[in-house]
């Protein structure tokens, strides 16, 4: 289907599933019970884990096929953001032109750095990058204000001149009318499920970006990537010019980001210089190798994970805690209260770091593999067969 094999179209099907039912999947427990805190079925937040997981394909397009680690893919996140607010500013509230000027500017973006950091390779190609994205926050920041209207950010006012909005238009972001903050509400009993047109519009375009993602990965071009990953400089030696291959792929990479830019600022048309600081080129990094670096729905996993903790798992407090443990003895609340601490609220990030470290040592291909492991392990119980006995059986390499 769609020129996929057999097991790329489950793969995509898979994904459609999971985003299509996602303001089901992700609100399991009934609103004002004790797990309602687990609920994570809000528009703003799915809006996040579909965005981030563009950001996070697009990365993994570079640092999955490729191998080079690039740490100022942020710089094309808050080029797309600007690009999509000025948009927003001089023509209309319509996501797609702010969207097709996002992707376009931030290639472009990407051909300029790319052209100069790809010179180099491994460490110093990182540290190139991070320079530019630095740079970049910089300029935003303080030096380009007229554009970026620095440290307070680029947003919409109601003197723009909107050259393209007619006298009775919509003042929200919307999709030809449809306004991007619109959500259908279903209460189902002692559930409450929200329909936000604004995610959809997301899911569409993050399943198109996964269908053309697999098919990089599969094409001759996909493999070419792989080739340089694997021994460059072998392929250097033979003659083959590799920087055209991992100059495209930088910027296609880029083109994700400024999509996923882009995106972010249709949702809520707001532009700042925080988007490209190195703790977000640094976010993107972690979701790729936590997911899974170089497999096809690792980096989407790993950004729904990391944007979970940051938005669901911080907002625990010891308030929440003492309504967990209430069942025990006064004594024994206290203890574990205090023991839990500082691994929630404001310490998610500690709880976050732990758990990458485990991920890194016992599953280095990220959340697919231990996804993998587990399928092994079922398929093997339920043929009775044990791990060690199959094992015996595979020939030796």
């Amino acid at each position: 289907m769609l020129g996929l094999n057999k097991r790329d179209t489950s793969l995509l099907i898979v994904v459609a599933i999971l985003t299509m039912f996602a303001p089901i999947l992700l609100n399991p427990f009934p609103e004002g019970s004790a797990m309602a805190q687990f609920n994570a079925g809000y528009p703003d937040l799915m809006q996040r884990f579909v965005i981030f997981g563009i950001f996070a394909v697009g990365f993994n397009i570079l640092f999955g096929l490729t191998g080079y680690l690039s740490f100022g893919h942020a710089a094309f996140l808050g080029v797309g953001s600007y690009s999509a607010v000025w948009m927003f500013k001089l023509l209309s509230m319509n996501v797609v032109p702010a969207i097709l000027l996002a992707v376009i500017v931030s290639g472009l973006f990407a051909v300029v750095i790319g052209y100069v950091s790809l010179r180099r390779s491994g460490i110093y190609f990182s540290i190139l990058t991070l320079a530019f994205a630095q740079m970049s926050f910089a300029l935003a920041y303080s030096v380009l204000t007229p554009i970026t209207n620095g440290e307070t950010g680029l947003q919409v006012y109601n003197d723009d001149p909107q050259y393209l909005m007619g006298p009775n238009s919509s003042k929200l972001t919307n999709l030809f009318g449809l306004e991007m903050r619109s959500t259908y509400t279903l209460d189902v009993g002692p559930w409450s499920f929200d329909f936000n047109a604004g995610y959809y519009l997301c899911a569409i375009i993050m399943l198109i970006v996964v269908y053309l993602a697999i098919r990089i990965f599969r094409s001759p071009f996909g493999l070419m990537l792989k080739a340089v990953k694997s021994n460059q400089q072998r392929m250097n030696y033979t003659g083959l010019n590799t920087r055209p291959y991992t100059l495209a792929a930088f910027v296609i990479s880029g083109m994700y980001a400024g999509l996923a830019g882009g995106l972010m600022a249709s949702m809520d048309p707001l532009a700042g210089a925080e988007r490209m600081q190195w703790t977000a080129s640094g976010e993107v990094v972690l979701m790729t190798i936590l997911g899974g670096a170089g497999t096809l729905i690792g980096p989407i996993l790993g950004a729904g994970f990391i944007k979970y903790f940051e938005n669901i798992f911080s907002k625990i407090n010891d308030t929440v805690l003492h309504q967990w443990f209430s069942v025990l003895p006064d004594g024994l609340e206290d203890a574990l209260v205090f023991i839990v601490h500082p691994f929630i609220g404001k310490g998610w990030h500690l709880t976050l770091g732990i758990l990458f470290m485990l991920v890194v040592i016992f599953l280095p291909g990220g959340l697919v593999e231990g996804g993998q492991r587990i399928a092994a392990w079922w398929r093997g119980k339920r043929s009775g067969t044990k791990g060690d006995n199959a094992k015996s059986t595979e020939p030796a390499e």
